[in-house]
């Protein structure tokens, strides 16, 4: 079976005058439907680069990343954009939401951009926010919100176009770690029930042991930092809870 995400000894380099510093170095990695992973390592050994070629947020120095056994580069950068839009979820550490929008049309603006009916866009941002615990947050906008309710919305956000991959750089790091267990629960929930791959990228160790597979990017290339048995299915919560403090 072709795996859904492959990168193939993949290169990235930042040139600074007579400096070149390579922050991967011939990285392999295989992401299976489903699958959850976690990257750890240091600050700056390239955590959220690696993300960002995943995500086909930035091109490698060298290289491959397969997408369903296709490559994702051979595509134009418009065309790049749609594939993301389409088929990939985010979430940052700090949420990226626009100020100027409600949670309700921030959690819109994926399947708006994507052409598709806005009675549609609408009922599945309504149904992703009442699920998340943010059915009576609809019409703040993020200044009016917590930062749990914020990445709250961030995460409903991500999975508006019902990803296939979701890529997490530190969802909690900006997070007090009561709501940054809260906004973890949610991910993994969320993972389990619309079935996308869920990589992240995270310095927080309970969130790592939470996940099904743990890798360390040390000196450009991952190894294996903990292989964890097969989750078992997750328990729905009767609610998200509301705002998050």
């Amino acid at each position: 079976m072709t795996p859904l995400v492959e990168a193939v000894r993949l290169d990235k380099r930042y040139v600074d005058g007579p400096t070149v510093v390579r922050v991967l170095e011939e990285l392999d990695l295989t992401v299976g439907a489903g699958d959850r992973i976690a990257i750890v390592g240091d600050s700056g050994v390239g955590k959220s680069t690696l993300l960002h070629l995943l995500g086909g947020l930035d091109r490698p120095s060298g290289g491959h990343v397969l997408f369903d056994g296709d490559d994702i580069f051979t595509r134009t950068d418009a065309e790049l954009a749609a594939f993301r839009n389409r088929t990939l979820g985010f979430v940052f550490q700090f949420h990226h939401l626009l100020g100027d929008f409600t949670a309700l049309e921030n959690v819109m603006l994926p399947g708006l951009i994507a052409r598709q009916p806005v009675a549609a866009v609408r009922a599945r941002a309504l149904t992703l926010l009442e699920r998340v615990g943010l059915q009576e947050r609809l019409v703040h906008r993020p200044a009016e919100l917590s930062g749990g309710e914020q990445q709250r919305v961030a995460v409903a956000r991500a999975l508006s176009l019902r990803p296939r991959l979701i890529l997490a750089d530190e969802p909690t790091g900006n997070l007090d770690p009561t709501t940054g267990e809260e906004v973890q629960e949610l991910l993994l929930e969320l993972n389990h029930e619309q079935g996308s791959a869920l990589v992240v990228a995270t310095h927080n160790p309970r969130l790592a042991a939470a996940m099904g597979r743990t890798l360390r990017l040390a000196h450009g290339r991952l190894s294996d930092d903990r292989q964890a048995p097969p989750a078992a299915p997750l328990t729905r919560r009767g609610s998200a809870g509301g705002g998050a403090s």
